[in-house]
């Protein structure tokens, strides 16, 4: 042992293990391939504006800006695309926005019934939302832009964080082009951002709770599978977007939903 560290062959470092925090243990492959272990569950998802920081990188996007600049991030989406600058207004605070996301899912975030009306006909109401696209460009232009961390509870441990990455991983099947990366949480995610040195943010912990780090959240469950029917918010079925997603519930039939024992990274992807 003692020769192979001495040749570099033995580190310490990080892996992607599957983790239940109901049963309070990692999981091996056996458990996971046992009959009856995974059952498909809806899964909230969210779209985040990530504020994109000015500085000689990123001053080409500032031009003709209405509001202030963001990045929308989704789930997995495409590498190789073109992404459009979009001038808008956000439908929740109604304050003036410019995003940018794939340019081929445009409709998937704005109505083409709006595509005629000014910004300057817009009523405060979310309904029929203005837009109008301000440019085009090639997402390798984006590849080490730098944002704004969104929750700021605690700092990533090492590495450099909060900026734009370039990916190949990613599928064309939905989301706005870009990627929030959660490298301590998905092989894909650690493997992307152990080779572009960004650091781990573990908030979560061993019993699927945010740690007390996250003030806004401590103790809360992170996961909406863990809680009892009766703690469940009432309104849970009428977000706007749900995941279909696979969880292991045990086994043989026991109630530990599965998770990957792991935390968020606040970096993002960008398709070349």
């Amino acid at each position: 042992m003692q020769k192979l560290y001495s040749k570099g062959l033995i580190y310490k470092g990080y892996t992607i293990q599957p983790y239940s925090p109901a049963a309070g243990t990692g999981l091996s492959s056996h458990e996971l391939n046992q009959p009856g272990a995974y059952k498909d569950v809806k899964d909230t998802s969210a779209t985040a504006q990530f504020k994109i920081s000015k500085d000689d990188k990123s001053s080409f996007l500032f031009d003709d800006l209405h509001g202030d600049l963001f990045f929308l991030a989704w789930t997995t989406t495409p590498w190789n695309i073109d992404y459009i600058i979009v001038k808008s207004f956000n439908k929740y605070t109604h304050e003036p926005i410019t995003v940018i996301l794939a340019k081929e899912l445009l409709c998937k975030w704005f109505s083409a019934k709006a595509a005629g009306l000014l910004l300057s006909d817009y009523k405060n109401d979310g309904k029929n939302i203005p837009y109008k696209i301000v440019s085009e460009v090639k997402g390798s232009d984006l590849g080490g832009i730098r944002y704004e961390q969104l929750l700021p509870y605690v700092q990533p441990e090492k590495g450099d964080a909060f900026r734009v990455l370039l990916g190949d991983f990613v599928t064309t099947s939905d989301g706005t082009g870009i990627v929030h990366l959660a490298p301590s949480y998905g092989a894909d995610d650690y493997q992307i951002a152990k080779v572009n040195g960004i650091g781990a943010l573990h908030l979560v912990d061993n019993q699927g709770k945010f740690k007390a780090e996250v003030s806004d959240f401590a103790g809360e469950y992170v996961k909406e599978q863990y809680l009892k029917d009766e703690d469940k918010p009432g309104d849970y079925k009428s977000e706007e977007w749900e995941l279909l997603r696979q969880f292991w519930v045990g086994w043989p039939n026991s109630k530990s939903p599965y998770k990957e024992q792991q935390a968020k990274v606040p970096s993002a992807i960008l398709g070349a």
